[in-house]
């Protein structure tokens, strides 16, 4: 409770009213307006980061050692494809969780490159005209307690298994990353393109800012979820960074921009008020 008192003192003295007792601006006498030139298209580099920042999974690929037990005589060298969990810390680097079990995990220990296909055409009628990065990068153990908490939080079922002795926190030092986000848009990314610059004090303050918004605000996130095309009730904030929050519903998850960077407690409250009263707007318009 300490903890989220704090949360709420940074958030300002009216945390409380500022996300749930919001009121949409009259729209009395709007006057259509001619609609705005069509903006040119994200630069490759951020649509890799919001990329990785909206998923949940990726397909890992590492390399099988020499002498690997496969049914084949030249066994050594082949790529080897699985499934992982992904989430990423504050400036969008790839984090894994994964056992000492697991055949991707001794493929890392012989050589630590990698790559990562994230995927952002689930639900197009047509995938190829949707967004999709193939990242290259190297695996490294990671000690950092706020990245694990990330993951966990972005994946609560981990929860249950991340304390095991042969289950370890990876994070990919990303090296570049091949976008292809549709027909013509294709381009590689330098890492310094893709990962975001970290805001200290939001990361000291996340955890603290999820107990508070969840615990307190749930409507809000509700709300907000629904204004940004997401279905159903019960959404969950696991993660606010600089550039926005993601939110989990079940086995569903979803993201939300900011309109500015953020960098402490005080500028994302401000932010979650402003999508808070965006969204009652469109809700009491609909």
């Amino acid at each position: 409770m300490a903890a989220l008192r704090r949360v709420c003192a940074a958030f300002g003295p009216d945390c409380r009213s500022g996300l749930t007792g919001l009121r949409p601006a009259s729209t009395l006498g709007a006057m259509a307006s001619p609609s705005p030139p069509q903006a040119a298209p994200p630069a490759p580099g951020p649509t890799v980061r919001r990329l990785l920042r909206s998923v949940d999974r990726a397909a890992l690929s590492t390399r099988l050692p020499e002498g690997a037990t496969i049914p084949e005589p030249e066994s050594g060298g082949w790529p080897y494809a699985s499934l992982v969990l992904l989430a990423v810390d504050q400036t969008a680097a790839p984090l894994l969780l994964i056992s000492d079990l697991a055949e991707h995990t001794r493929n890392i220990k012989g050589d630590p490159r990698v790559a990562l296909l994230v995927d952002g055409t689930a639900g197009l009628a047509d995938p190829l005209t949707g967004a999709r990065a193939s990242l290259l990068g190297r695996a490294v153990p990671c000690d950092d307690a706020a990245a694990l908490a990330r993951y966990v939080a972005r994946h609560p079922s981990a929860a249950g298994y991340a304390g095991f002795k042969d289950f370890h926190l990876f994070r990919v030092a990303v090296t570049a990353a091949h976008l292809v986000a549709g027909f013509g848009r294709i381009h590689w990314a330098a890492a310094a393109e893709i990962l975001d610059v970290a805001a200290p004090a939001l990361i000291e303050t996340e955890a603290e800012i999820l107990a508070h918004i969840n615990a307190d605000h749930a409507d809000a996130l509700d709300l907000m979820a629904r204004a940004g095309g997401l279905e159903g009730q019960g959404w969950r904030m696991t993660g606010v960074d600089p550039e926005g929050l993601d939110l989990r519903r079940a086995g569903a998850v979803g993201r939300i921009d900011f309109a500015m960077r953020v960098e402490d407690a005080g500028a994302a409250r401000a932010e979650l008020v402003r999508l808070t009263r965006a969204a009652r707007a469109a809700a009491s318009v609909a």
